[in-house]
This record gives structure tokens, C-alpha cells and sequence, in this order.
């Protein structure tokens, strides 16, 4: 077993490095606009999800009818009868955890924590424009905040908006109340901003316990964590990114990825190189919608 987990490891280093040559070669390192990189450590480790056992529920994004290249929403569960999905006291459409979602289809959907930030954001929705594609951004309140018009830049081309805390705390750690303020002044202010309340939530680290999923839920929100870990966040380039959501991508799995929380040109750098690459094998990128 240490012997196939070497194997595999120097494997995916050596085809990172062969995309970063690639990349030196022919590709922009930086987008025009990224600037000077950020100061600061990276954010701690955020520990893996337990493997869950796989959803079941019915699948109805991109139903038959529609346009067969619009990505359209996928809806953790039916909704028959809800007139709000959101806000104090609303019945959350999914109040567990949600790891990978049921599909029949080769659909996947991107995520981004710790946004927005005002160079990498706009990088990450360039590149998804491109390729009409679709993702999740889960952004935290002191952030969104201070680039508001980020948020409607997000929503505007059809990205769902949800929320990642307001200062990105462990929750486990906090009282209840503090855990209600993290949550629910957030979503206040995405619905200040953009006239909607989010219906999703993650949680800082991806870490829950029982009193934090109930305010999630009480708020009308589902929490979402992830299947496939890009490991953006500690910082390995951007072929190791790249290769890491390549080789571990699955239908119906949430891929975790940063648009802020630190320097992040090595996962827009990542992104551009993959997504055209998953595109080819016959995913479809698609935003979470409860």
C-alpha cells in the first residue's frame, strides 16, 4: 500500500511538472489585470470529508427541453409547494451535509471558498465565461462587504452565491449565538445586496457539529462540503491543482476551490489549464442550487 501511495504521488508530480512547462511555454502565468501577488500564510489545513456513501435522489438539471449547452442549477432535492427557500424558520430543501450529488450525467460542480477578492474573482468568472460554464462561489461577509459589486458580478452571470461565515471562524468552536451572528449576518447582507438570501452554506474548514447544522438549517440554508479536494490552499503550483481535480474527479462531485483567504493566481492559473481539459472529456461544470 505506501508502495502504490508513493507510486501514485510521484506520478502526479511529475505530470504537474509537465504542466507547468507547458504552461511557461504557451500559456499566460497571470491574468492582465492580477496585479502584485498578496503577503500572508496560508489559511490551516482543512481536513478531508469523510467518504460519504453516494446521494440518491432524482436528478433535474438540464432537464429534457432545454437548451442542451445552458448549464442549468441542480437541486439537491424537490422543492413541490415551498413558496420561500430562505431565511429564519424556511424548511431547508436538504439538512445534511452534502459531499457529491446523484447524477446520470457527467456533471461536476465547482466551488469557491473565501471570496470575493477583487483580482482573483474577476479571473475565475473570465475564465468560466469562456467556456460557459457554471460554479457555487461561497463568500465570506467581511469580503462581500468591502466588494459588493463582486456579489452581483457573480449572480449576474449565473453563478449561485452562498455563504462561507462572516469572518471564517471554526464553528465547532463557538457558541451558539456567535454561530447564528457568523450565519445569519452574512446572509443578510447577500440579501441586502442582491435582494435574495442564499439557500446554501459551508463551513469554515468544512467543519460542522449538531448545533451549527441546526442554525444552518434553521436559517434556510443547506450545508454543502466536498468530494474532491483541490489543494489549492496550500499552495503546491498550479499543475499539481490541475492534476489533483483531474485525477479525482467523478460524476456528481463537488470540487473545492479558493477565490480568496490568501494568493490564489496559482488556482486561476489551475483553472484555466483543467477546465477546458474536463470539458473535452464530457463534464459539464453546473452551479448548486437547493
Amino acid at each position: 500500500m505506501a508502495s502504490d501511495q508513493h507510486t501514485s504521488t510521484r506520478r502526479r508530480f511529475l505530470k504537474a511538472a509537465a504542466v507547468v512547462g507547458m504552461l511557461s511555454a504557451g500559456r499566460v502565468l497571470f491574468l492582465p489585470d492580477s496585479g502584485p501577488p498578496e503577503t500572508g500564510t496560508p489559511p490551516r489545513p482543512r481536513p478531508r470529508p469523510p467518504q460519504p456513501p453516494a446521494a440518491t435522489g432524482p436528478v433535474t438539471a438540464g432537464g429534457p427541453g432545454g437548451p442542451a449547452d445552458a448549464p442549468q442549477p441542480y437541486r439537491l432535492r424537490p422543492m413541490a409547494g415551498e413558496t420561500s427557500r430562505s431565511g429564519p424558520g424556511a424548511s431547508p430543501p436538504h439538512p445534511d451535509v452534502a459531499f457529491r450529488l446523484a447524477t446520470d450525467r457527467r456533471e461536476i460542480f465547482l466551488t469557491f471558498d473565501d471570496g470575493p477578492h477583487p483580482v482573483h474573482t474577476p479571473g475565475i468568472l473570465r475564465i468560466l465565461r469562456r467556456h460557459e460554464a457554471r460554479a457555487t462561489f461561497f463568500v465570506i461577509g467581511e469580503n462581500a462587504d468591502e466588494f459588493p459589486g463582486l456579489l452581483h458580478d457573480i449572480a449576474d452571470e449565473g453563478h449561485a452565491v452562498a455563504n462561507h461565515t462572516w469572518s471564517h471562524p471554526d464553528l465547532t468552536t463557538l457558541p451558539p449565538g456567535a454561530v447564528r451572528d457568523e450565519l445569519g449576518r452574512t446572509s443578510g447582507l447577500i440579501e441586502d445586496v442582491l435582494g435574495t438570501a442564499p439557500d446554501m452554506a459551508r463551513a469554515p474548514y468544512g467543519d460542522w457539529d449538531d448545533p451549527s447544522l441546526d442554525i444552518c438549517n434553521d436559517l434556510g440554508m443547506s450545508p454543502v462540503g466536498w468530494a474532491v479536494d483541490s489543494q489549492d490552499w496550500t499552495l503546491p503550483g498550479a499543475g499539481v491543482i490541475a492534476y489533483t481535480v483531474l485525477d479525482e474527479l467523478r460524476p456528481g462531485a463537488i470540487v473545492l476551490s479558493h477565490d480568496g483567504g490568501s494568493e490564489r493566481a496559482q488556482t486561476v492559473e489551475a483553472l484555466e489549464w483543467y477546465l477546458p481539459r474536463l470539458l473535452d472529456e464530457g463534464y459539464r461544470p453546473i452551479r448548486i442550487q437547493p
